[in-house]
């Protein structure tokens, strides 16, 4: 007779079963991936469960502290938003006027009244960036980076949180309804999906764009150290990298403020943010945007593939969705995998390619690689990867599960709303 207590028992609990608990959980935030019709079946229209009719409910801000309402209500961001743009142009458009009214009475006091420039708005900080090089050349500008950045962050993760809540309330909910989604929590990650696509997909190109205009197009991965530090960004890049920061952080408020419903998996995501962050932030501070970009494009493009796939299976479109299912797998090996163990070799082996003179710890000079940086760079990737192949994992065993079973939680197709039963919003 075995000696094992049942607590012992509960507390080695095999990981296959963890997994498996994992890809049947509605909470995860994979969910919506997984077929709700097996893989090459298609289900009658008939035979598709369509909740109740949609019956409007006011929506539940109420418990939102004053001081978030921004985070969730689009006005109330809107309005955040548009107070720099009207003191900008006070400044620019006003102000000169009056001053240059008033100047025969002030001037014996105060002077002149002085020529305007425009790069000095101090409301410019807020939404245009900062820092510029001026011993640039005019018709190649360039940017370092500053405190004022800060700033620049600050205003764009509001403006996210506006884009996002207009994209998942005003754009997303109407088509989910019209593909007959109709459960609370159903219509949220339906949003969700909708909003993460759209962003990716925008990202993704722009990373391509701005990939292209560097010489470590297509992830030549020596150009990451060759000539550094590249502390000069031209100003497509920078502004590209800062809303990426805004984007992440914003992201990262919304889980750890607990603003939305948490996920069973909450701890995964709040991982995944916050090595985001460490190395989006970490990579911008010491001169390496070259690899943040190429990692960037590594992460966003495929995410792009991940939320068509939830959004397509969600409204049941059975051959679309075997299409997106095998695209995703192919862009996140390629993606997530691939390129992103490519990385990590060029930073292992590429990284004695900086020239001696810089590999120093003075940042005054820019300089911020002494050799103890390499494994400050290598690690939140490798950990961004660890993360990934864990979710691959999980991918994976939905396309053996879809082409060795004649049938996949079908029955799920009404059972994602979290416990919620027939909850409508």
């Amino acid at each position: 007779m075995s000696t094992t207590s049942p607590k012992s028992r509960k507390r080695n609990v095999p990981f296959t079963v963890i997994t498996d608990r994992i890809e049947h959980d509605p909470a995860h935030h994979l969910a919506g991936l997984w077929p709700q019709t097996p893989l090459g079946r298609l289900t009658p229209v008939g035979e598709r469960s369509r909740s109740p009719s949609f019956r409007p409910n006011a929506p539940a801000y109420s418990t939102v502290s004053p001081f978030l309402k921004w985070a969730v209500i689009p006005t109330e961001a809107l309005k955040i938003l548009v107070v720099p743009v009207i003191l900008y142009l006070n400044w620019e458009l006003v102000a000169p006027w009056m001053g240059k009214s008033l100047e025969p009475i002030v001037s014996p006091y105060l002077g002149h009244y002085p020529v305007t420039d425009s790069s000095r708005n101090p409301f410019q900080v807020f939404f245009l960036l900062s820092h510029y090089v001026p011993t640039s050349a005019p018709d190649d500008p360039r940017y370092q980076k500053g405190y004022y950045d800060l700033t620049f962050i600050a205003y764009y993760i509001v403006f996210w949180s506006m884009v996002r809540q207009v994209i998942t309330i005003n754009i997303c909910r109407p088509i989910a309804r019209y593909f007959g989604i109709r459960k609370a929590a159903k219509l949220e990650r339906f949003g969700e999906q909708g909003y993460a696509m759209i962003y990716f997909l925008v990202m993704g190109y722009w990373g391509y764009r701005i990939m292209g205009q560097l010489p470590t197009f297509w992830y030549r991965t020596e150009y990451f150290f060759i000539d550094y530090p590249h502390w000069d960004m031209k100003p497509e890049l920078k502004r590209y990298y800062l809303m990426q920061m805004a984007y992440w952080c914003q992201q990262f408020l919304i889980l750890v403020l607990g603003l939305e419903k948490p996920r069973k998996d909450y701890a995964e995501l709040v991982a995944h943010h916050f090595v985001t962050i460490w190395l989006v932030g970490w990579s911008y501070l010491v001169n390496l945007t070259l690899i943040g970009n190429a990692v960037y494009m590594s992460m966003d493009i495929p995410d792009s593939s991940l939320a068509l796939s939830k959004l397509l299976n969600y409204m049941q479109k059975d051959r679309a969705k075997t299409i997106a299912f095998a695209l995703l797998i192919v862009l996140w090996t390629y993606f997530r995998h691939i390129l992103n163990l490519v990385i990590l070799w060029s930073v292992w082996f590429d990284f004695e390619l900086i020239p001696e003179t810089s590999r120093v710890w003075d940042p005054a000079a820019g300089y911020w690689m002494p050799a103890w940086m390499r494994y400050q760079i290598f690690i939140p990737i490798a950990l961004l990867q660890a993360l990934n192949l864990f979710w691959y994992y999980l991918i994976m065993r939905i396309l053996v599960r879809t082409l060795l079973y004649s049938k996949l939680d079908d029955e799920r197709s009404d059972d994602e709303d979290d416990g919620e039963g027939d909850k409508e919003d």
